[in-house]
Order: structure tokens, then C-alpha cells, then sequence
């Protein structure tokens, strides 16, 4: 059996434990390494600790050292006999939460920790509602720290009630709620043995049972050309081909095909795949994909079925997160990424901001800052072949960038194309 891999995210507010529980993963999962571990026991006690810091394992920069905070997203692979993971270790101070935006982006899944004795808080919320607009499909509520408050079940039954009415509120359906001693290793890799009441997985037996990766029939297929090969050898006199990464769904030799935005159409003549003729291909395989006529095809085109190619647009309606120091105004002028086409663009319109104690929205707020998300309006120069954020999280996405040093301003995730998405531009 192929064995699957598994995106998943850390979150919480500071000092909640993410890290240790991160640690406490790796260490009862034996997925560290003997010098690594020798490594976090002699920082530990020259600081004066007997046991290991398991946060330390994740915590790699110096400055997240010294302070025992994190800051820049952690990454770390490990794996079990039935399954690889890939783990996105996020920030808990509020001027990071950008960075969870980062590290969520293509995560399956978002563990959430709470910290017992706290209970949900303003950054709980602010997690949960990033993880709802990034549509994570799977979100694990971790009450941590339960030793801390006598591992009582009415404890954590309210935390779990209380986060899970916010997250529905959210439009998130699906919450796995696990209470959790990281720094013990109750529930984390094996089960508590203080929290006898509780009958459900650990957190690493869920980790390994959720849905992981694309199902190519779910979404449409979308294929986004990053590079144009033409060898033009002796061997290969007339080879064209488009190197590609399968956004989505599956294409197939044979399928007649449209290439946006010039709408020209084609049929898919060859695919080829690890220096190898196949006769399909599917999300998120990396092809080089050989159309049957010669039409001129760059990157940043998008190659789709003709029977569900998506619709050309230059009217941009879409949620944000801001995630730059510099304000988002309306007026200002921007670069859009979307998938490898880059376009010139406009902010029309910032028409709301999302309070997260209550969910409400601001009306015309008239900039976003740092960390605020946001309803936006914008206009670019080119037409682009966005889908809908609900219907693909690839090819619903982009970037604002500033056009004068590259710096990423926000992240998006479009609606649906509005009626009139063709217009010329004004």
C-alpha cells in the first residue's frame, strides 16, 4: 500500500505549548535524530533543566531560543509506517499571525492549542478564522496543560463547547477536540493514563487516520505552465513541451484542452512524467504536458478542460489577509500573483474588516493593517482564470504584492467571478 503524506499546521497563542507538544511528537514518534536529541539535552541543562526541552527541537532560530518563543513557521518531515507527515509549527504572538497564514495555506489540517487554565481567547479566534478562510479541511482542538488543572473532564468538555460553537459560527463543521499534557505526553503519541474519562485518539493516531492530499476527481483540473521547453537538438528537433505542476484534478492524453486567457483550444497529444510517456496525470504531480497543435502557450497561461475551462476575469472580489507592515489602501496600486501569471492591479475598493470578537464586519474601514483580514475589491489589467476559493484552494488564491521592492501585502482568496468579469479596463 502507497503510503500518504499529510499536511498539518500548529496554532495557538503564546506560551499555549505548541512547540512542546511539536517536541513531544517528534521525541515519542522516534523521529529525532540521536545528535539532535543529544543536542536539546545540553541546552537544557545549561539552562538549568534536568528533563529535555522538547520545544527546543522546533524553536531553531537563536532569537526563539533565548526568548522560548516561536517566530518564523517551523517546518519539520516525519514520518510512521502508515503515513508521511509534513508539520507547520506557527507563531502565537499576535504580529505573527501572518506566518499561520503562511503555514496553513496548504495544510490539511490545523491543530489548535488551548491552553486549559486560559480557555479560548481573542487569539484562539483570530487561529480558527484563518484556518475557516483558508478552508483547512480538518481542524484539532488541543487543550493542553491539562495537568495543570487536575485533568477535570468539565474542564475540558466547556473548552471544547465553547470552540466548537465559535468554529461552526465560522462555517467550520469538523472539530476533533483531544485533551493533552505535551509536556507529560498524555494523549500526544500515547494515551493518558490520568484521563481515563476520555475514550477517543490520541493526537498522532488522528493525525494518521484524517483524509490526507488531493482526490484529482474533486476539483476541476487546472494546469498552470511554468516554463516552456524547446531543446531543439538533433534528437529533438521539434519537441515542444510545457512544464507544469497539476493544480488540480487529472488530465489525460487525448482531452481536448483550452488555453487561457487567449482561449485558444488543442488537444492534449502527450504527457510525460519522470522522462516517461503516460497516458494520464493528476494533482500534485510535477508533467510536461505536449499539445497536438503548435499555438503559442508562455507561462503564466493556464491549460483546463474545455468542458469546465473557468471563466476569464479582471474583477477581483475576495477575502484577505493583510500580512505586510505597510497599510492596504484603497487606490493603490499592486502586482496579483495568481498560480505563475503575474498582473498589474488596482485595490478599488477595502469595503470591510472582520471583527473576530463577535464576527461582525466593519463597513469601509479605509485601510487594513498588519494582520487584519478584510473584503476587497480590485481591478486588474489582464484577465485572469480564477476559480472561486471554495471550489479550488489553488487556483482561488493569490498574492498582492508591492510592485516597487516584491514584498508580499496579502493574501486572497477569491469569491466566485462576478457578472461583467470581462469588461475592458478603465
Amino acid at each position: 500500500m502507497a503510503i500518504d503524506t499529510l499536511r498539518f499546521a500548529t496554532a495557538g497563542s503564546v506560551d499555549d505549548g505548541k512547540s512542546t507538544l511539536v517536541g513531544r511528537l517528534l521525541h515519542d514518534s522516534k523521529s529525532v535524530l540521536a545528535d539532535q536529541l543529544q543536542a536539546v539535552e545540553r541546552l537544557s541543562r545549561s539552562r538549568g533543566q534536568e528533563a529535555p526541552d522538547l520545544a527546543l527541537f522546533t524553536d531553531g532560530l537563536r532569537a526563539e531560543r533565548e526568548q522560548g518563543i516561536t517566530i518564523d513557521v517551523a517546518y519539520r518531515y516525519f514520518a510512521t509506517l502508515r503515513r508521511r507527515f509534513i508539520l507547520a509549527d506557527t507563531p502565537g504572538h499576535v504580529q505573527y499571525t501572518r506566518n499561520m497564514v503562511t503555514g496553513a495555506s496548504t495544510a490539511d489540517l490545523a491543530v489548535v492549542l488551548v491552553d486549559a487554565r486560559n480557555g479560548v481567547v481573542e487569539q484562539t479566534r483570530r487561529h480558527v478564522a484563518v484556518a475557516a478562510l483558508l478552508r483547512v479541511p480538518h481542524v484539532v482542538l488541543a487543550v493542553n496543560k491539562m495537568d495543570l488543572v487536575a485533568h477535570e473532564e468539565s474542564v475540558f468538555a466547556a473548552i471544547a463547547d465553547a470552540f466548537s460553537a465559535y468554529a461552526r459560527e465560522l462555517g467550520v463543521l469538523e472539530v476533533t477536540a483531544i485533551p493533552v499534557s505535551a509536556l507529560a505526553g498524555d494523549n500526544v503519541v500515547e494515551p493518558s493514563r490520568s484521563m481515563d474519562w476520555y475514550g477517543g485518539p490520541t493526537v498522532l493516531e488522528h493525525l494518521g487516520s484524517v483524509p490526507a492530499g488531493h482526490r484529482p476527481g474533486e476539483e476541476p483540473t487546472r494546469v498552470p505552465v511554468q516554463y516552456v521547453i524547446r531543446p531543439q537538438t538533433a534528437e529533438h528537433p521539434d519537441y515542444r513541451g510545457y512544464a507544469c505542476q497539476i493544480a488540480s484534478g487529472a488530465l489525460c492524453v487525448g482531452e481536448p484542452v483550452t488555453v487561457l486567457p487567449s482561449g485558444r483550444t488543442s488537444t492534449i497529444e502527450a504527457i510525460d512524467l519522470l522522462g516517461r510517456a503516460v497516458d494520464s496525470a493528476w494533482a500534485p504531480q510535477s508533467v510536461t504536458v505536449r499539445l497536438r497543435d503548435g499555438i503559442d502557450v508562455s507561462r503564466g497561461d493556464l491549460i483546463a478542460p474545455t468542458a469546465v475551462a473557468p471563466t476569464l476575469t479582471r474583477n477581483v472580489e475576495a477575502t484577505v489577509c493583510h500580512l505586510s507592515d505597510r497599510p492596504l489602501t484603497a487606490g493603490q496600486r499592486v502586482l496579483l500573483k495568481h498560480t505563475t501569471r503575474t498582473v498589474k492591479a488596482i485595490i478599488e475598493e477595502i469595503s470591510s474588516r472582520l471583527t473576530l470578537e463577535d464576527l461582525s464586519q466593519q463597513p469601509a474601514p479605509g485601510e487594513l493593517l498588519a494582520n487584519d483580514i478584510g473584503r476587497v475589491r480590485v481591478r486588474t489589467t489582464e484577465p485572469l482564470a480564477l476559480d472561486s476559493y471554495a471550489q479550488s484552494r489553488r487556483t482561488g488564491s493569490f498574492l498582492l504584492i508591492d510592485p516597487v521592492d516584491g514584498t508580499t501585502l496579502a493574501a486572497g482568496m477569491a469569491d466566485g467571478v462576478p457578472d461583467g468579469s470581462t469588461d475592458g479596463v478603465g
